[in-house]
């Protein structure tokens, strides 16, 4: 397993995140053998959020009931929460916050997050009123790290006029087919192409900058949930190609390639899985080492359909 170091920390994660969205009716044995296949294919990083599972708080439920920790097991692994999304509006109120924490706290069975994301962008955010929650969870150590999800630069700078903790972690929306994050700026400055809009505000390069570590979620999907593309012969018959005869040569599965792909950014971002299955993680995390050249990696970029000028 590949693993990163978070900038302005001392803190050394997966490549690979296990999402844990879909758990809400798996049986206790059914959470602990999922739980288990990632510890053991070097997985450190558990990701929830308060919506996950219908119910509020659901999932996290779930895992705090099937998963017992000791002392010294919780802290070789981060667990990761969000908050922010209502039912029909989103929240970045204070009192929401720090009322959702502890809900989640409870619902995990755990004493602290390690993160804590920040879900979508509020637009109706007040940066003091954050700020004050975040300082109460930082000196009470129900939280120990933040970060925001779906941010762009500009409203995570906004943030920063008055949140003074670091915000280390920007979850958002990356694989080889939804890749504007990444391909926009290939292609800056090409006018009447379709891929040189941006639609993140160079939050890529951003990131690199600001030591800011991006995680991807739906690292198998294209376009905004609108299927697999791993298989999908009908829409990415190139791309899935491609994806076996460097599968072939790596030894491992198509679906590692799409791992390997994203893990080889210098960018250092997460894959965050949504996969309930023990043998989908360890085939995801066995992708997360996979050595692709820089001619392989555009090659799969191509094959996706994007333009190199």
């Amino acid at each position: 397993m590949k693993t990163f170091k978070v900038p302005h920390t001392d803190l050394t994660v997966s490549s690979v995140v296990l999402g844990l969205m879909r758990i809400a009716k798996m049986s206790d044995a059914e959470i602990q053998a999922l739980f288990s296949s990632a510890r053991d294919a070097g997985i450190t990083v558990f990701d929830h959020a308060d919506i996950y599972g219908g119910d509020r708080h659901r999932c996290e439920e779930r895992f705090g009931e099937a998963i017992t920790l000791s002392a010294a097991e919780r802290e070789k692994i981060l667990i990761q929460s969000k908050v922010g999304i209502r039912k029909g509006f989103f929240d970045f109120s204070s009192e929401h916050i720090l009322r959702t924490v502890d809900e989640s706290l409870a619902a995990l069975r755990t004493d602290y997050l390690d993160v804590l994301l920040l879900h979508r962008p509020d637009t109706l955010v007040e940066p003091e009123d954050v700020a004050a929650a975040f300082d109460k969870l930082a000196a009470s150590g129900k939280v120990r790290h933040f970060g925001v999800s779906n941010h762009t630069p500009g409203q995570i700078e906004l943030l920063k006029t008055a949140v003074t903790q670091r915000l280390l972690f920007n979850q958002v929306q990356l694989s080889i087919p939804h890749a504007n994050l990444l391909a926009q700026g290939v292609a800056a400055n090409m006018d009447g192409l379709e891929q040189s809009a941006s639609r993140d505000n160079g939050l890529l390069d951003y990131s690199r900058l600001k030591g800011m570590m991006l995680q991807a979620w739906s690292p198998f999907q294209h376009g905004f949930f609108e299927g697999v593309f791993v298989g999908d012969r009908e829409n990415f018959a190139e791309l899935n190609d491609v994806m076996d005869k460097l599968a072939a040569k790596y030894d491992v599965t198509p679906t590692g390639i799409a791992v390997a792909w994203i893990t080889r950014h210098p960018a250092n971002v997460q894959v965050v899985l949504g996969t309930t299955r023990p043998s989908r993680v360890a085939e995801c995390a066995a992708g997360s080492s996979v050595p692709l050249t820089r001619e392989e990696w555009y090659r799969l970029f191509r094959a996706a359909g994007h333009t190199l000028p």
